[in-house]
């Protein structure tokens, strides 16, 4: 099979990916193989392409939201897995089961969990396995490639939502403005809240005002009024700053991103007085997943996408890291990107 694999991390303009053929993986017993139809590039597989993530594995496939046909299955899969069932493959792929965080619900926080992308070859190639337990089910009424941001951009930023503890009607900020935000976005707006997006794009800024924000303005621009949560999605974090300036008292900001640039010195009377609050979001549970498709499947929402050929998939990279597309680039092998 074709794939793409992370030969040397480095600056993205310098191609530390390559193209190459390698052999069709073998599913593992419990594991699924799954023909990709769909793969989104998400700022993660930059963060470990640019080496921003230290290595797990040398040489790994990036891509962790496919989109798959099952093909073949391992032996003791159950639970009523079918070939030619379409399942999706996202971040998480193992988790103890035991650990203290595992056994109160918060598996995402398990000390020996491992991912899609980055401890087990991803969906920048035609084929990829993943162990059945963690195969999602997709919702009807979306392409694939609608499907593929959904499996990280859509559930990281659903998760991200539910840390910023927004309250019902309130106002919402929105730091960034790429594949997560766009869909984090609509599930606010369809639970009724206020949004406002912080963005430098242009693009983004018109995307925003499309889908139903109140306002969009540059990413460093305080809003028209005071936040009552808000979430940083661009891994910058001099943003941080004046996102906690924004917040009304007792917000809270719900920090996004797996990396996140250095912060700041903050002042504590201006940006964390008056109960004000940071979180951070650790990856997510399959909980989530499941709640955030079904969300998905009972509300339909606007995904944008920029479909790029296999072949071009440093080209995608290059483009999300120059944020030079609104929305999310998603792979698919008929796209002539």
């Amino acid at each position: 099979m074709r794939a793409w694999r992370v030969e040397r991390p480095g600056p993205v303009d310098e191609r530390p990916v390559i193209f190459e053929q390698m052999s069709v993986p073998e599913p593992a017993a419990g594991e699924l193989l799954v023909r990709v139809l769909a793969c989104g590039v998400c700022r993660t597989d930059l963060h470990v392409a640019e080496g921003d993530l230290a290595v797990h594995r040398p040489g790994v496939v990036p891509g962790h939201e496919v989109v798959g046909e099952v093909v073949a299955v391992g032996e003791g899969v159950d639970g009523g897995i079918r070939l030619g069932d379409r399942v999706g493959i996202a971040w998480l792929r193992h988790t103890c089961g035991v650990c203290r965080f595992c056994s109160r619900g918060d598996e995402n926080l398990c000390p020996e969990s491992r991912y899609t992308g980055w401890d087990a070859d991803g969906g920048y190639a035609e084929f990829a396995t993943v162990p059945a337990d963690y195969a999602l089910p997709l919702p009807g009424g979306y392409t694939d490639a609608e499907l593929a941001p959904l499996l990280c951009a859509g559930i990281i930023g659903y998760r991200a939502l539910r840390r910023a503890a927004l309250p019902r009607s309130g106002r919402l900020g929105i730091y960034g403005f790429g594949g997560s935000a766009h869909l984090a976005a609509q599930v606010a707006l369809a639970q009724g809240a206020e949004v406002h997006v912080m963005t430098r794009d242009k693009e983004a800024q018109e995307l925003a005002l499309e889908l139903g924000a109140a306002s969009a303005q540059g990413a460093a621009d305080a809003p028209p009024e005071p936040l009552d949560s808000a979430i940083l999605f661009a891994p910058v974090g001099d943003l941080v700053l004046p996102a906690l300036a924004a917040l009304d008292r007792g917000g809270v900001l719900s920090i996004a991103g797996i990396h996140l640039s250095d912060i700041p010195p903050l002042n504590y009377q201006r940006h964390l007085f008056q109960e004000r609050e940071i979180r951070s979001v650790t990856a997510n549970t399959r909980q989530d997943a499941r709640d955030f498709l079904a969300f998905a499947g009972g509300h339909r929402l606007e995904v944008t996408v920029h479909p790029y050929s296999l072949e071009a998939a440093d080209r995608a990279l290059r483009d999300l890291a120059h944020g030079r597309f609104a929305g999310a680039a998603v792979l698919v092998p008929t796209s002539g990107g």
